[in-house]
């Protein structure tokens, strides 16, 4: 070097690895849950005293379902006696799945009836469902109702078919006949 002049010693790239992104049903964000059971980095020289800190979390582009979506990560930092020489790279390439989460129809009851001969039954009340957060999601299609057998009896249970789901989000969930 020539005296006088002056010169950049740049931070070293520390790489995270060990971490990966946790499969979830949808709850209508964006979080994902990142397992770090077995992190670690490379790219430490040796000798240099530098350990993990900071919490890193996940997150998925979109709120809505989906097979293997990006996960983008970010939180972790560095302590340590050497950790000025090094940068973290946060974990990247990886993914996850957001499964359908399950969406009851409520406020559906079966009515009594005189025997008839048919598994028939007649249902009564409007149906609902309460989906997560400020999701656009109502119920659609028209319910039918059926007894197991056509014989009298007290107490029978009723089976109900036919309800949908629709709206911006419905596609984010699995419609469950009201019980």
């Amino acid at each position: 070097g020539v005296a006088g002049s002056s010169y950049t010693v740049t931070a070293k790239g520390l790489t995270l690895t060990g971490v990966s992104a946790v499969d979830k049903i949808y709850d209508a964000t964006t979080t994902a849950a990142l397992n770090t059971a077995s992190v670690g980095y490379s790219g430490l020289v040796s000798g240099d005293t530098v350990s993990l800190a900071g919490s890193g979390s996940g997150s998925f582009a979109t709120k809505d379902v989906g097979i293997n979506k990006a996960v983008t990560v970010s939180g972790y930092t560095l302590s340590g006696a050497d950790a000025g020489n090094y940068v973290v790279t946060q974990p990247t390439g990886l993914s996850a799945t957001i499964n359908k989460a399950n969406l009851t129809v409520s406020d559906i009851a079966a009515l009594d009836k005189t025997y008839d001969a048919t598994t028939a039954a007649s249902l009564t009340g409007n149906a609902a469902v309460a989906a997560l957060g400020s999701d656009n999601v109502s119920v659609a299609g028209t319910g039918v109702g059926s007894f197991a057998s056509k014989d009298a009896g007290a107490g029978k249970a009723v089976t109900v078919t036919g309800y949908t789901l629709s709206g911006a989000d419905a596609g984010n969930y699995v419609v469950l006949q009201p019980t």
